[in-house]
């Protein structure tokens, strides 16, 4: 076997065991007699690069589906991308404007071609980039949300929503994206607090001749810029102020045309003027209100966010020049009463950034009331487990006030909608809507519709596909079932793999997606697509604020993997995640990751350095070696059982840290220094053995968390044949451990400590041998009794004798280990002072401790609802305090005697 390298190298050694495991195949899964255990992973945008919350999300996917493989299941992870309408065409239209290219003169086929084109360039970076991360995803099986299978599925679903009554087309106010030109859902608005200008602007009441009189009302608005479109001005029916205004109009400013004062409860008297504008074209609640008093409704707001030909005013102006514009002419015609500064709520777009603006529009919806009974029931039943569980209350709150969802957008870049029309020839007789629509999967099957109900003369030119796309939402909530091939009835992906076993994301998209999945599950599966969801939180930086490009403080991932390696990185996001919880993030956290890669190759290398004896030394050395392995493999197996507990109920923060204090601790720290020969000694067989299987059981324990270095420490214990590798092999289970043994060595452990913190105070050196005595009990008499304890607390405490005192030696010092007083022998004159400031310092720290615990268990409520165990765990530390008092209060009437 090669020297080993001095230092650890992760990017030499990272890229070796990758390509390893992708030509070993050891990632591909088929349907077998083994358990399934899938997960999909959330699509990310096709569009996307790798950032700190991919890290952190697919960090966890990649220990769950790395731990199922080590306990032999057939685990099976499912990468892949979204094709994110918005954001990809966004893409497209800058690549073709730098080409000097536009959008508009292109067709449809055309500007498809070009999107392809940037896809198959730019699109499979993040999964290149998840590769980098260990990612042990199922690459044969990489799936796109427009993948020609994938693409008929979508279409499939929305003409059987059709055909179920579940999907319908109506003219309502939607929330419009004028940078994008097109609809988004509500969960696709993101709403935040920003300063505004409110305009207080007068409205002349209309006289009996239908002049312009001398009476007026103020009205407060945010949108000058719509005055235009006004259609009334609406009142309380109680607000005594306009209780003259009954059957009266009042003129709008600049276009001076007459509109209706209405009185209508939903004014809040108290709230501005009590009097407000009501635009039905350009505020959903306005139109709410028009609707109910059969206002006119006029939209004066291209699609573009332009005024058009009906403001009359500022056409073609954007509509935030259009605001000053229409500022100025208030002012000059004299309408404007005031300005004045205040806050309110803006949606803006998920996607660009730009305010929504409301508009009436022609779009296809879901009946999602229809869709979500079932979806609830399943969450709040916990057929679909949330972690952590609070979760559920969003959940079941979004669930119960669900809006019909939004599925149509008008965009070239996605599946276009699978709906035909052509002009109804019963509409002028005022029969019917204006179009005939036919939905279908296939043109063909349109234009059979069409020519059964008008006549077999309609041509396939007769009719027009609908212009728009679907959502992307509403491809993405069929992955689960999409990417095992689950239309088709005879999938044996399918059956196999689904439900998925666990599905992890952002808490942020409960709603778009992971509601929506479970929707699509029952809907048109019967069954629900995953059994459990782990919702992770918002990484976050050191002080707590969301990671932005516009503050700099998101790491490029990338180059925190170049810096500290995967396996470094791995840890750091994980290692203070709690769960559902956001994250604070910090690169130190990624250096105690590298760190502690480190400390395993310093370790290996010490383990490999050393040369062997087919025996030990002497009798004691064997019996301390056998001692701590014993220990450690009773630990160990004490650590997997807190480890199972843990990992069953997805605390996976708390398994790694676990089991880092294990290894960095017991281990490096103490195993290592219990068995290492004396100087150029070798170490006997038996223990490098043993040594070496604990080492292999620990990288086994510890694959799923940090693959690479793992791997490469597995191949460097020994020479392995082809394909044994840490990556498939078994994952340890528990056996049974000693608790009363493992007391004892942390006791002993204990007594070293003290032994050398009182080394360090009395500025003696460790070369120099000590005399040291423990007074003798009954526990001192276990620990005597117990082959290896004295002869390990000699080593590592490097003394001359450990004895059992029947008095107090001349000349020593004592100190409290546990319940039990050591004494330590000096050679030079003991600092009386010294010691009783010391050792009343302890008493008080002593009774402070026994205090708490008294209080702890003189609380009727705290006992009755502890558990057993704890009850018993905190009587033995109010026993041992006890005891260290009164050995405490013995030394100090000793030492001031």
């Amino acid at each position: 076997m090669q020297d080993l390298a001095a230092k650890y190298t992760p990017s030499e050694i990272e890229d070796k065991w990758y390509a390893h495991w992708i030509e070993k195949n050891y990632f591909h899964s088929e349907p077998d007699e083994r358990e399934a255990f899938s997960i999909v992973i959330p699509p990310p945008n096709v569009t996307g690069v790798l950032h700190m919350g991919h890290m952190l999300n697919n960090t966890i996917q990649d220990i769950l589906i790395r731990k199922a493989r080590l306990d032999g299941k057939n685990a099976c992870w499912i990468p892949g991308t979204d094709h994110a309408s918005i954001a990809t065409e966004a893409k497209v239209v800058k690549m073709l404007r730098e080409r000097g290219i536009k959008k508009s003169d292109l067709t449809r086929d055309e500007f498809l071609a070009y999107a392809f084109e940037w896809k198959e360039k730019y699109g499979g970076i993040i999964l290149s980039q998840l590769k980098k991360l260990g990612s042990s995803c199922d690459w044969e099986r990489t799936a796109f949300t427009m993948d020609e299978q994938y693409s008929k599925d979508v279409i499939k679903t929305f003409v059987e929503l059709h055909k179920r009554g579940k999907l319908y087309r109506d003219f309502r106010m939607v929330n419009w994206d004028p940078e994008a030109k097109t609809v988004l859902s509500n969960e696709e608005v993101i709403h935040g607090e920003e300063d505004a200008m409110l305009y207080h602007v007068k409205y002349y009441v209309q006289s009996p001749s239908g002049d312009i009189g001398d009476d007026f009302i103020v009205i407060a608005t945010q949108r000058p810029e719509t005055i235009m479109a006004d259609a009334a001005v609406a009142v309380h029916p109680k607000d005594e102020r306009y209780a003259h205004l009954k059957g009266k109009n009042v003129i709008v400013p600049l276009v001076n045309r007459p509109v209706s004062v209405i009185f209508d409860e939903y004014v809040e008297i108290d709230f501005g003027t009590g009097a407000l504008k009501v635009t039905p074209a350009h505020d959903p609640n306005d139109y709410e209100l028009g609707k109910k008093h059969g206002l006119e409704v006029i939209s004066s707001i291209d699609d573009d966010g332009r005024l058009n030909e009906k403001a009359v005013f500022f056409v073609g102006e954007d509509r935030f020049q259009a605001r000053k514009s229409a500022r100025k002419a208030l002012e000059a015609s004299g309408h404007l009463v005031k300005t004045e500064n205040y806050k309110t709520n803006i949606g803006r777009s998920e996607r660009t950034g730009c305010v929504v603006e409301p508009m009436l529009s022609l779009q296809w919806y879901v009946d999602m009331k229809q869709l979500s009974e079932p979806a609830l029931k399943a969450v709040m039943e916990d057929a679909i487990n949330f972690v952590p569980p609070q979760f559920k209350n969003t959940y079941k709150h979004w669930m119960g006030n669900i809006r019909d969802w939004c599925i149509s957008r008008q965009l070239w870049w996605g599946h276009q909608i699978p709906a035909w029309y052509i002009p109804n020839p019963t509409f002028p007789k005022g029969e019917g809507d204006e179009m005939l629509v036919f939905v279908a999967e296939t043109a063909a099957e349109a234009l059979a519709q069409a020519q059964e109900k008008l006549g077999s003369h309609i041509t396939m030119g007769d009719l027009r596909q609908d212009e728009d796309v679907l959502d992307t939402w509403a491809s993405s909530w069929l992955w689960p079932i999409s990417v095992f091939n689950g239309f088709d009835e005879n999938s044996k992906d399918f059956a196999y793999y689904y439900p998925t076993s666990v599905l992890v994301t952002g808490w942020d998209i409960i709603f778009l997606w992971v509601a929506r999945m479970a929707m699509a599950g029952y809907e048109f599966k019967g069954e629900k697509p995953f059994k459990d969801v782990i919702f992770t939180g918002m990484v976050r930086d050191e002080k707590g604020r969301k990671m932005s490009k516009q503050l700099g403080n998101s790491p490029d991932a990338l180059k925190l993997i170049e810096d500290f390696g995967a396996d470094g990185v791995r840890f750091g996001v994980l290692s203070s995640t709690p769960s559902g919880g956001d994250l604070k993030f910090d690169e130190k956290l990624c250096e105690n990751g590298r760190n502690f890669c480190n400390k395993l190759w310093n370790a290996l290398r010490l383990i490999k350095g050393w040369e062997v004896t087919e025996t030990a030394d002497n009798e004691q050395i064997a019996e301390v070696n056998a001692l701590a392995a014993k220990w450690l493999n009773d630990k160990m197996d004490k650590v997997l059982v807190q480890f199972e507990e843990d990992y069953k109920a997805y605390r996976l923060s708390d398994c790694l840290m676990n089991l880092y204090k294990f290894i960095w601790d017991d281990f490096c720290s103490w195993y290592l220094e219990m068995i290492k020969p004396a100087y150029q000694k070798p170490i006997d067989r038996l223990t490098l053995d043993r040594t070496i299987a604990i080492f292999e059981k620990m990288m086994t324990m510890l694959h799923p968390f940090m693959p690479f270095i793992t791997e490469e420490i597995w191949h460097e214990l020994r020479n392995r044949q082809d394909g044994n590798d840490v990556c498939v092999r078994k994952y340890p289970i528990a056996g049974p451990f000693n608790d009363k043994f493992l007391t004892k060595v942390e006791a002993a452990k204990e007594i070293i400590s003290k032994i050398r913190e009182t080394r360090n105070v009395n500025g003696i050196k460790m070369a120099e041998l000590l005399e040291v005595s423990i007074q003798e009990s009954a526990f001192a008499k276990e620990l005597f009794e117990q082959s290896g304890i004295v002869p390990m607390i000699v080593k590592l405490g490097n003394l001359k004798s450990f004895e059992f005192a029947t008095s107090e030696p001349q000349n020593s010092v004592s100190i409290i280990s546990g319940a039990e007083k050591i004494f330590v022998v000096l050679e030079k004159e003991i600092d009386v002072e010294a010691e009783i400031k010391k050792a009343t310092e302890e008493l008080i720290r002593q009774q402070g401790f026994m205090k708490s615990v008294d209080a702890k268990l003189s609380n009727e409520r705290f006992v009755a609802g502890a558990p057993a165990q704890v009850l018993e765990n905190e009587r033995k530390k109010k026993a041992d305090a006890e005891a260290r008092i009164k050995i405490l209060e013995e030394s100090l009437e000793k030492l001031k005697g």
